[in-house]
């Protein structure tokens, strides 16, 4: 992806450089660690160091760029400002406008995350909740800035949003030097053009991975067209990087920077926000998991590698993490849902209810479904809601019921 000939690109390491000097401020933004996360060796066959930005302040790394530009407009007069964005953005220019003694509005999506609304809030922004989707919702808030004294402040498509990402990447390289392949997560661009022009301008040999969500992949369209692609509507659990766009600054950082990117569905970044619960203990949002969900993909090979993935945002809702745990342990079958043909008598419920609990496996709920159009008269049908210890635990459940002579099917297969 990257080219042979490197042409001068709108945002340099001394521009990174001089942002960093700007924050120097750690109740604003603080360097972030990383940890070695065994059990990812083991997936991957190489060693795997997580870069945890997602315990930044704001719980991202949005703030670095905000305050960047922030920062330098407030010293020359500024002082209201308007941005757009699902939930880490805002937050980020929340804070950085709050501390720098200026005004700001927020435009957010109708549907964004209560928690990033509340979060935004309480970094002192007024949030206006409009449009259905980034795209419309980036629409309003550039109209509000129309004929008034506010500045726009871009999620991405701002040189000053993105040296101050970069400094994460100058970061990345400090905490690790000799890394061999270090993977970002890309929404519209901004995050990846300053880790890219920190990480190639430290580390020349260094790969830089990208990684899109499925739902809102603009990149190889970019790339193959030669300009930016807006997709007209995105659909992914990863609502960090759901911009349904690049711009043409970062499109041509990202060409000269970027090794190659990859795309991941929401079931692999679901699993990689569980894995990560469970084997590191952390809590991070779709955005953030994505970079492990691509290193755990058939797609990209790290194997013998030192690789880093960044966990650039923590901002998880929890009504997502509650819809990601029951998709991702539906498909590993912790929780399973099985229906059993039977003749609808007293007992039966009982009797089958004993066959599950006899095998140490809990019963979430049971009920009948009588008014199935392939059953006889006098039969019905019990579905049960059962929690499992995994997928062999599920198939003894499932050959016991029929040892008893009940057919009986796993209508959730994992």
């Amino acid at each position: 992806m990257t080219t042979s000939e490197s042409q001068e690109l709108p945002v340099t390491y001394a521009d990174i450089e001089r942002a960093r000097e700007r924050l120097d401020d750690d109740s604003v933004v603080k360097q972030t660690p990383i940890e070695r996360s065994s059990s990812l060796d083991e997936f991957v066959g190489g060693e795997v160091y997580l870069k945890m930005e997602h315990l930044q302040w704001t719980g991202s790394f949005k703030t670095r760029g905000a305050y960047n530009k922030i920062r330098q407009d407030v010293d020359r007069g500024v002082e209201n400002f308007v941005a757009a964005s699902a939930g880490n953005h805002a937050q980020g220019v929340a804070l950085a406008a709050t501390t720098c003694g200026a005004d700001s509005t927020i435009f957010m999506p109708k549907d964004a995350p209560q928690a990033k609304v509340d979060a935004t809030r309480g970094y002192g922004a007024t949030v206006e909740l409009v449009g259905k989707d980034f795209q419309e919702t980036m629409g309003r808030a550039k109209e509000a800035v129309e004929d008034t004294d506010a500045e726009f402040v871009h999620a991405y498509d701002d040189l000053d949003i993105i040296a101050g990402q970069g400094t994460l990447g100058t970061e990345m390289y400090h905490d690790l030097p000799d890394v061999d392949t270090v993977v970002v997560p890309i929404g519209g661009g901004g995050l990846m053009s300053g880790v890219s022009t920190a990480i190639k301008h430290l580390s020349p040999e260094t790969r830089v991975v990208g990684v899109q969500a499925t739902g809102a992949e603009t990149v190889h369209e970019s790339l193959d067209k030669g300009m930016p692609v807006t997709l007209d509507e995105v659909n992914t659990i990863a609502d960090g990087i759901a911009t349904g766009g690049i711009s043409e600054t970062t499109l041509r950082i990202m060409e000269q920077n970027v090794d190659e990117v990859v795309t991941v569905t929401d079931t692999e970044i679901a699993r990689a926000i569980l894995l990560l619960m469970e084997r590191a203990k952390q809590v991070v949002e779709g955005a953030g998991a994505a970079s492990v969900a691509a290193i755990l993909s058939a797609d990209l090979d790290v194997t013998d590698e030192t690789v880093m993935p960044l966990l650039c945002g923590g901002n998880l809702d929890m009504t997502q993490l509650r819809e990601v745990l029951i998709h991702a342990m539906t498909r590993r079958q912790q929780l399973l849902s099985l229906r059993v043909r039977i003749d609808d008598h007293p007992g039966v419920m009982e009797e089958i209810s004993g066959i599950i609990a006899d095998q140490g496996a809990n019963i979430h709920d049971v009920r009948h479904e009588r008014s199935v159009h392939d059953l006889d008269i006098g039969e019905a049908y019990l579905v049960f809601d059962v929690e499992t210890s995994g997928a062999e635990h599920a198939q003894a459940i499932i050959d016991a019921v029929r040892a008893a002579d009940y057919p009986v099917d796993d209508i959730d297969p994992g």
